[in-house]
């Protein structure tokens, strides 16, 4: 009998999607950078310089949030987690006129650095940002019962040893067939890493994304997909 080979379909040769950084820059210089705002190119570029930086969203994510807020037509949005606001700047750039955008952080000197290009761009007046923790601040929110089931759309981009708590919170803020979109879900690609191989400034977080990843998976009150943009974002659509 004529034996067969066995083809592993789900190698990274065959189901990795940016395989090399040429392909990463390929898609960022064909589809992400001409359509980018000037304004958001503007923010990224002051962006660069802050000592923190790499927090910063990613282009890609932030042209597939614009996608998704656009395909809900959302007009109320909640951000936690602003650093100098690019995400905060593409929401506010998508959403109508009369939109709205509750931003929370703990720093709002970062959100200052970003605020001359948000006002420059127009948009500042939909913009509520709370300087706090965050967790405070949505239980403030749900304490006004028009708040829950009020909210579109909302970017989690915080402290990632809190995603689940604020995940629950998220959850009765959305409406039904609300989107949340967590950042940073693959956490430089250590959560699929030996514990070993990991940088030990990255092992708490990771340890965190990777409970979060596990709860988020089994949650029946959500439709999710990861999806492999910037490092790493998982959809949520509430049921």
């Amino acid at each position: 009998m004529e034996s067969k080979a066995v083809i592993n379909t789900t190698s990274p040769t065959e189901k990795g999607v940016l395989q090399t950084a040429e392909l990463y820059n390929y898609v960022m210089e064909t589809s992400v950078y001409p359509r980018e705002h000037q304004c958001l190119k503007e923010l990224r570029a002051i962006t660069s310089t802050h000592p923190r930086a790499v927090m910063g969203t990613s282009p890609d994510v932030g042209q597939f949030m614009a996608l998704l807020l656009k395909t809900i037509n959302a007009k109320k949005t909640i951000e936690i987690g602003v650093l100098t606001g690019y995400s905060l700047l593409l929401t506010a750039l998508t959403i109508p006129d009369d939109g709205e955008i509750t931003a929370i952080d703990v720093n709002r000197s970062w959100y200052e650095i970003g605020l001359p290009t948000i006002d420059k761009a127009g948009v500042k007046h939909k913009i509520n940002f709370i300087e706090s923790e965050a967790l405070p601040v949505l239980d403030q929110l749900l304490k006004d019962p028009e708040n829950k089931g009020s909210f579109d759309f909302a970017f989690v981009d915080a402290d990632k040893k809190n995603y689940a708590n604020y995940h629950g919170r998220v959850l009765e803020l959305l409406k039904p067939g609300g989107i949340a979109v967590y950042d940073n879900t693959f956490w430089a690609g250590t959560v699929a890493m030996d514990e070993g191989l990991v940088p030990e400034s990255k092992l708490p977080s990771r340890k965190a994304l990777i409970e979060f990843n596990k709860y988020i998976a089994g949650d029946a009150r959500v439709e999710i997909s990861q999806i492999p943009l910037g490092d790493g974002i998982t959809v949520c659509r509430r049921n």
